[in-house]
């Protein structure tokens, strides 16, 4: 498998026959992915949701490994980091991720201009704005679900992204109201609003409250209610919009039935857990007539990538890429065996990649 890095300046990538191929083809905005060819305008009918510490590059590589269609979001980024740390930390990425989303934190127009620029420079495929996040270290920072309270900030924000990065379609991740506002229209306000006021086209909506006061991000997850109803008539009273819902949602059976509603459905911490669960997502999703990966060639893959990404000096450790791969054998015998090894901290001090091959060896016992 080819693999494609951004330089050490990462304003431009390699100049390699296939990376020219790659952007003459997002240019006219499809992909060619294992000699199928993806219209990246419509490969937001399955994303995997922004989850902070998890979706970071190695989490999406593997991802794109087992789904050559679904849209890959980065874990939320701050905007400020952005701009005042070091971009390559925050926006490198692997060629073979794209599609790639890149999620911004923030409620300065002007600063979210300053990062929307530089992700821009990265050819990233869309860049989001949160404003859903409930964790208090986000409040106090007054951006992410807040941010719902003040719709025109919001505006200001997503127009000021937009201007920084014309040709980089901006997005937006938002719940469907604030603490106690349970009424409908609050979220139907602030979806008319943006698309009166903005450019943008695509919401994604987490169809539950944030209550910013009295529960922890955790809690936020389960506890205020699912109305998935709210998402499906934002799509009837905004045909136009592509209306993408996250939240809640396990199994191949309820992404069908979500999509009879919306355009698209976001899956977050199942994809996580239950990894293979997407390994049937394009022959179920996308009509793809491309042969589902395997294990064995899975394993094999991720073996490659972990020997790559240790011999590249870049400080990455084999700890910082096995953590992403404990639920790969969720439903399998062996599949504790597999969890064991690849999160034993004394295994894992050797930094060898040869671990991976002997975890799978285990499990392949169970076979």
């Amino acid at each position: 498998m080819v693999q494609i890095w951004y330089n050490k300046t990462h304003k431009t990538p390699k100049k390699t026959l296939l990376n020219a191929v790659i952007r003459t083809a997002r240019n006219q905005g499809k992909l060619m992915k294992n000699n199928e060819l993806v219209d990246i305008k419509k490969k937001r009918r399955l994303s995997i949701a922004p989850m902070l510490d998890w979706t970071d590059r190695h989490f999406r590589y593997l991802a794109r490994q087992i789904s050559r269609h679904t849209w890959l979001y980065t874990e939320m980024i701050n905007a400020g980091a952005i701009i005042h740390g070091d971009p390559a930390r925050f926006l490198a990425y692997n060629e073979s991720e794209h599609p790639i989303a890149l999620q911004l934190g923030g409620s300065d127009p002007a600063q979210l201009a300053q990062a929307a620029k530089k992700v821009a420079q990265y050819q990233y495929d869309e860049i989001n704005l949160n404003c859903g996040c409930p964790s208090p270290r986000v409040q106090k920072g007054a951006f992410g679900a807040c941010l719902m309270n003040d719709v025109g900030l919001v505006a200001d924000c997503l127009n000021a992204m937009q201007q920084a990065a014309p040709d980089c379609e901006i997005t937006v991740k938002h719940r469907i109201g604030v603490d106690k506002q349970t009424e409908y229209r609050i979220v139907r306000d602030f979806v008319g609003t943006l698309r009166e006021k903005t450019p943008v086209r695509t919401y994604i909506v987490h169809a539950r409250n944030a209550w910013l006061d009295g529960l922890s991000p955790k809690e936020n997850r389960d506890i205020p209610p699912l109305k998935y109803h709210y998402v499906y008539q934002l799509k009837q009273d905004f045909p136009d919009l592509e209306i993408i819902i996250n939240g809640g949602i396990k199994t191949n059976a309820e992404i069908a039935e979500h999509l009879r509603h919306v355009d698209g459905v976001m899956i977050g911490r199942e994809a996580y857990h239950n990894t293979m669960i997407m390994r049937d997502w394009d022959r179920l999703f996308y009509d793809s007539r491309q042969p589902e990966i395997s294990y064995p060639e899975l394993i094999q893959r991720l073996y490659a990538y972990a020997q790559t990404q240790l011999a590249a000096g870049r400080g990455t450790i084999l700890r910082h890429m096995a953590r992403h791969y404990l639920g790969l054998m969720h439903g399998l015998h062996g599949a504790r065996a597999w969890r064991q090894m690849l999160s034993d901290a004394e295994l894992l001090k050797a930094n060898r990649a040869e671990l991976i091959l002997e975890a799978w060896a285990e499990v392949e016992k169970g076979l």
